[in-house]
């Protein structure tokens, strides 16, 4: 296991499933698999194939969709763990019942995409929805085949107290918000490739706190 501490965030690089239980945090908010390469499988064995993803749209840049294949089981165990919790893409898990849904609405006009994503949380609130053009990650740099924008990922942690935990970290974006909201961060990522970017990319977001300091 390679851990990197970078400013008031750690990083670890491995499995969440044998990492997670040595940690501690506030907040745990993620984006976790929700399962697409294993859904799509499904549906070709027959249950729909209206639905099915063709063969380019499983891959990212020429690479096998490695990091969507399953739903992780260990996702049901969150809310049990974590007093403050929010999972991106939640309505793919068999989580309890909550009040406190969020919406991402990407302002898209067309059926080539989802509309918006849904984030189950633990938050005893009515449901938020959060306006962002999907086009609009271009001019952040797009990282990850599922990275959410920066400013949803900030939005997320100002509606959670304390230091955060994404134990699906990918390329660090929830990690970034942290940082530059001042919050202790902890991500796991088990794919060094973007593992790498999210240090980097922390590291970059802690030297312009420092910068404008």
């Amino acid at each position: 296991m390679r851990v990197e501490t970078i400013g008031n965030a750690t990083l670890y690089l491995g499995d969440c499933v044998t990492i997670l239980p040595g940690l501690r945090a506030d907040a745990l908010i993620t984006d976790p698999p929700y399962g697409m390469g294993e859904t799509s499988a499904e549906m070709r064995g027959g249950k729909s194939s209206r639905w099915s993803l063709p063969t380019a749209a499983s891959a990212w840049h020429g690479e096998p969709m490695q990091w969507d294949e399953k739903r992780p089981r260990i996702v049901l165990d969150f809310p049990a763990q974590f007093g403050q919790v929010c999972i991106w893409g939640g309505n793919f898990f068999p989580l309890p019942v909550s009040r406190g849904w969020l919406v991402w609405n990407k302002i898209i006009r067309n059926f080539s995409t989802s509309v918006c994503e849904l984030a189950w949380t633990t938050l005893d609130a009515p449901i938020d929805c959060f306006d962002y053009s999907h086009g609009q990650l271009a001019s952040e740099g797009k990282y990850h085949p599922t990275q959410k924008p920066l400013p949803l990922m900030e939005w997320c942690v100002k509606k959670m107290e304390g230091d955060v935990l994404d134990p699906f970290m990918g390329s660090g974006t929830t990690g970034v918000a942290a940082v530059r909201l001042g919050r202790k961060f902890f991500g796991i990522e088990q794919h060094e490739p973007y593992f790498d970017i999210a240090c980097e990319r922390i590291e970059n977001a802690q030297r312009q706190d420092r910068l404008f300091a």
